[in-house]
């Protein structure tokens, strides 16, 4: 009881004010503890709503194997090229799988919305009050040189993401306030207490070895292989054409419960193909091993072989519980042409889905009608309730009918007679002030903007679905072009938002937060290389993206978020495509695999393993 601060202060209570004053470290003493009474108690994993699912001295995840072998090569295929290491910077494509060689401070498990537990930081203690949250490096961890992993390591990882690394890293990260690291513990202090998501944030940092990058060039693309601390190195490159790991025998990492079960492929290949079908043949000849599909008419027609039929590669179709986020034609606000919403309203009723749908996909999508598709965050009918209350907030900045009208998108029979929705579109667009030109172009009666636009895209299979797209644009007055471009280009392009249309969109996950800045809020929309690539600049969706941001809890979030959705679509900067609730994969039949598939990553592939011959 001597020790105890509380009895101190009883003592200092009652004695005369010359005492008082002899005993004001006490004093200071009562005051760090009382200070300490406000931050929770260091723990093994965090959720972002309520508790993780998986409890302290847990072994493994539930849907691997911590028995599975380890050994032999895994290879898949990458469509595309490469031309960098570093994939922290807009400059180069960086190749893939380079995220085996790295690690983070913690790690998500693939079955729980949004959950972080140790990995490079054992523990982490976040302060009651939300204002900081405090990392304990585990005293294993190393680099593949050796060296240890210190908080220097984290704290220089974090400045110089937010100094040198892509924009998205400021934008993410803006909510933190600075980072102060020594020995083995670092703390990360906030600009806000309401932003919940942020210790999460901080834990899925990519912690990089200061003393590797302290003579490179942070900011520049490299070729050369990386220092890093993960469960593989780089063992060879052909720049371009393929990329191989070789796995980390010794990996300190390996027996942590994130990783148990996980990693069991000694060696990973991955072999990049310019074309689809190109890449498929190359499956067939034993070239490498697996491939996810995401083309419909392929995955129906494209495996009609004796090799599949004989059951040596095998066809799955993976259910899965992801959000599937938005694929769509994505239009540029940025351009004049497209900053008229009537404009963008008339070019919904011009794509023909259905047609499509059935004639290049055997009717296998599904139509996509919110940005959180497949899932509890999106919208659906009118707003009612909390949502309701949220949106009328802004009910004088939005559209009557997001109050009155369910969101729909425009549909037709399928028999590619969509005259009566093409008779829609004209109406809209002359009642707009856009009159047909000599040309038979539609221009604006006022402001002489033409609708001419083109559609750039690095794939060319999704040409039979833009072609007819770009006939009925035509029959209502509107110009488009389809061109084809290559992956460096696109990126590009893409990076300094330099394209009119788009195949594009945004995927989501179950935990929506820092990251919906970088997609649609106004101060990304001038910054290269963020994730607002249509352009969108709306107050409303700023209010809306700051309330997701710092919503309190699970239910509130998912109010927030269906206003954001309700709000996007009925402004008609996208013109939706479609979605699959299952992942397309076919492989040769050399891989185990565990129980219980991960319902929300295709990237626990990395729990599979190679079988034993027969």
């Amino acid at each position: 009881m001597q020790n105890n601060p509380y009895v101190r202060l009883i003592k200092l209570g009652s004695s005369p004010y010359n005492r008082y004053k002899k005993h004001m470290k006490h004093l200071l003493t009562l005051f760090l503890f009382m200070l300490s009474t406000h931050v929770h108690a260091q723990t093994y994993g965090i959720a972002m709503h309520g508790d993780p699912k998986y409890t302290q001295g847990f072994e493994h995840f539930e849907y691997t194997n911590p028995n599975a072998p380890k050994g032999g090569t895994y290879s898949y295929s990458e469509l595309g090229t490469y031309d960098s290491l570093n994939g922290f910077i807009t400059k180069g494509v960086a190749a893939t799988g380079i995220g085996l060689i790295y690690q983070s401070l913690m790690s998500a498990s693939a079955d729980e919305p949004f959950s972080k537990y140790g990995n490079i930081a054992h523990s982490i203690q976040v302060a009651q009050d939300n204002s900081s949250a405090t990392f304990q490096i585990h005293p294993e961890a190393q680099w593949h040189d050796g060296k240890p992993i210190t908080a220097d390591d984290v704290v220089w990882t974090f400045n110089t993401l937010k100094e040198k690394g892509a924009p998205f890293y400021k934008g993410y990260y803006a909510d933190i306030d600075r980072v102060e690291g020594k020995e083995n513990k670092v703390t990360f202090y906030f600009k806000t207490t309401e932003n919940k998501e942020l210790p999460l944030i901080i834990g899925a940092l990519t912690i990089l070895p200061k003393h590797y990058w302290g003579n490179r060039e942070f900011d520049k693309t490299t070729l050369e292989p990386p220092l890093g601390s993960g469960p593989y190195k780089i063992s060879k490159i052909d720049a371009g054409k393929s990329i191989a790991y070789d796995r980390v025998s010794n990996w300190w990492a390996a027996d942590l419960p994130v990783n148990k079960g996980r990693y069991n492929f000694d060696k990973i290949r991955v072999e990049y193909y310019r074309d689809s079908t190109v890449g498929l043949e190359a499956l067939f000849a034993n070239e490498y091993d697996l491939r996810e599909e995401y083309i419909a008419k392929t995955w129906a027609t494209g495996y009609d072989n004796d090799i599949v039929t004989s059951g040596r590669i095998v066809k799955d179709k993976i259910r899965n519980q992801k959000p599937a986020g938005m694929q769509a034609f994505i239009m540029n606000n940025r351009r004049g042409v497209f900053k008229d919403r009537d404009v963008r309203k008339a070019l919904q009723l011009a794509f023909d889905y259905e047609w499509s749908n059935k004639q290049f996909a055997f009717g296998a999508y599904t139509r996509t009608d919110s940005y959180f598709e497949n899932s509890e965050l999106a919208s659906s009918g009118i707003p009612t309730g909390k949502e309701l209350t949220i949106l009328s907030e802004f009910k004088d900045q939005l559209p009557p009918e997001l109050f009155t009208t369910p969101y729909t998108n425009p549909t037709t029979d399928g028999s590619g007679n969509n005259r009566e929705q093409l008779r829609m579109a004209m109406n809209i667009l002359g009642d707009a002030g856009y009159k047909l030109g000599a040309d038979k172009i539609r221009v604006h009666e006022t402001t002489g903007q033409r609708l001419s636009f083109e559609i750039i895209h690095r794939q060319a299979e999704f040409e039979r679905w833009i072609l007819p797209f770009i006939k009925n644009m035509k029959r209502i007055g509107i110009e488009a072009k389809f061109r084809v471009i290559d992956t460096p280009q696109f990126v590009e392009r893409m990076t300094n938002f330099d394209f009119d249309m788009t195949i594009g969109g945004a995927a989501q996950s179950l935990s929506p937060g820092n990251e919906q800045l970088e997609y649609w809020h106004s101060s990304k929309v001038d910054t290269p290389g963020s994730r607002n690539h249509m352009g969108i600049n709306n107050p409303v969706v700023d209010a809306l993206v700051m309330q997701i941001i710092n919503a309190p809890d699970r239910q509130e979030l998912i109010y927030r978020t269906r206003a954001l959705d309700r709000v996007l679509l009925w402004g008609y900067h996208s013109i939706p495509q479609w979605h699959i609730n299952s992942w397309r994969v076919a492989h040769w039949d050399k891989f185990g695999k565990p129980k219980m598939q991960a319902p929300y990553d295709l990237g626990a592939i990395d729990t599979w393993w190679i079988k034993e011959k027969q």
